[in-house]
């Protein structure tokens, strides 16, 4: 299902389901691929979400809930309470009270009666139906849209972690990324200078690792954001691999065979001279060749 899902999405968008291998021998290339507890940690980190979003949903189910249960608590004990006429008492003077220590009268007060029902019971009470019933339409049409986003998002985290290509022939290496703005990047070996290795403590735990290529133009500095967005474009990442010493090895080595043979960048055209003028460079030299040898003849006989 998810296969048919995947297929659908990227037809929508447009997106090759795989990259063109780049510039290099065929049987040189050799195609990498995320860690599969890279997947596995976005699968978790989308389950948590949606878990404390289902958490959130529930909650709110209950506070509606307790909202109308306590409008009709409040309604009952309106209509249940009689309306009786009493007039009020009369005030009676406060009398002071000496103590025994200081011999100072003293204020007697009296306790105070407790309010019937709460001002919460009050507010609902008085809670309009259509208030309520507004409150339940929005939370049936979030409900609606938890699960219609549900196989969607879940759909998005795999297509991210099957997209994501790492590409390396005898000449260059081709990285593509993303689902909705597609990145991919190009770097030839003629341009490439460093090969570093960097692992977080969690990707530890994972036994994942980043693999950072980083060509000529990136201002020295190997870690993208330190030099802007100049330096990204000169840096490439083989993200969340699991095997990032073999990939480090292999462009190391290509590298170093690849500078050794002096085979050049593929892509470069070289100015190449037209048969006539090069033909007319031959005669000129011949000629010279031939009137110098002519000359050492009779330098010869004249010596003899």
């Amino acid at each position: 299902m998810f296969d048919r899902l995947q297929g659908i999405l990227l037809r929508l968008l447009r997106v090759p389901p795989e990259p063109e291998p780049p510039a290099g021998a065929p049987e040189s290339v050799r195609v990498f691929r995320a860690g599969r507890n890279y997947l596995r940690l976005r699968i978790a980190l989308w389950a948590v979400g949606q878990s404390l979003a289902l958490g959130g949903i529930i909650f709110w189910f209950w506070a509606l809930h307790r909202l109308e249960a306590d409008r009709d608590r409040g309604r009952q004990l309106v209509r249940s309470a009689p309306v009786i006429a009493v007039p009020p008492p009369p005030e009676e003077p406060i009398r002071p009270r000496a103590t025994n220590a200081t011999h100072q009268p003293s204020i007697e007060r009296r306790p105070r009666r407790k309010k019937q029902g709460s001002d919460w019971h009050q507010v609902a009470a008085r809670t309009p139906d259509w208030i309520i019933l507004l409150l339940w339409a929005l939370k049936v049409l979030g409900v609606g849209a938890y699960l219609v986003q549900l196989p969607i998002t879940y759909a998005i985290r795999r297509l991210d972690y099957a997209q994501r290509w790492y590409v390396v022939t005898d000449r260059s290496l081709r990285l593509r990324t993303g689902i909705w703005s597609v990145r991919e990047m190009t770097m030839s070996f003629a341009n490439l200078q460093q090969v570093i290795v960097t692992q977080g403590p969690l990707q530890r735990l994972l036994r994942l690792a980043d693999v950072r290529v980083q060509s000529a133009g990136g201002g020295g500095s190997p870690h993208p954001g330190h030099g802007g967005a100049t330096a990204s474009l000169h840096t490439g990442d083989f993200h969340a691999v699991d095997n990032a010493e073999e990939i480090r090895d292999l462009i190391t080595e290509r590298l170093r065979r690849f500078r050794e043979t002096g085979l050049g960048d593929p892509d470069e055209t070289r100015p190449v001279a037209p048969a006539t003028v090069q033909n007319a460079m031959e005669s000129a030299a011949l000629s010279a060749a031939q009137e110098l040898l002519a000359e050492a003849r009779a330098l010869a006989q004249v010596l003899r």
